[in-house]
């Protein structure tokens, strides 16, 4: 599983017009889902996610958490993150799960997420999505598990 997680001080996800997933300041969550994860990895995913230090303590430093700093947490499912990338021109899928392994995986990453303690939004599985996002910093990490 990979996680690109931006931080953000507002990020919404947009399906044929409406928005479907909003929040303010936070962590915008792009998931990769690929074949060898199960329930375990995404155990794993969402406490590096909930502890994952990336917001600003009074001195600057990148010592808070998403609930520590009182934020949020956008969930947007992207199978071309688990692309194979490794050569030539186009990108191989091969490498990314299956939609319905895919799709129950990110469901319950977004479960795990919830009982963190912190609010967490969604995109729509399988859907053209339109995302926006006013990335902090910016900040942004490829977390793999």
């Amino acid at each position: 599983m990979k996680c690109l997680l931006q931080r953000v001080t507002q990020a919404s996800v947009t399906v044929a017009g409406e928005v479907v997933g909003e929040i303010d300041r936070g962590l915008l969550v792009l998931v990769g889902v690929e074949p060898e994860d199960t329930e375990q990895t995404v155990t794993r995913m969402a406490e590096r996610l909930l502890r994952y230090r990336v917001f600003a303590d009074a001195e600057g430093k990148m010592n808070f958490n998403v609930a520590q700093a009182g934020g949020a947490i956008l969930l947007v499912s992207q199978f071309t993150l688990a692309a194979d990338t490794a050569s030539g021109n186009r990108p191989g899928f091969s490498t990314a799960a299956p939609p319905e392994q895919a799709s129950e995986l990110c469901d319950a990453l977004a479960e795990a997420l919830r009982r963190g303690d912190v609010r967490v939004e969604t995109g729509r599985f399988g859907a053209d999505m339109q995302v926006a996002l006013v990335n902090d910093g910016p900040v942004t990490f490829l977390l793999e598990v």
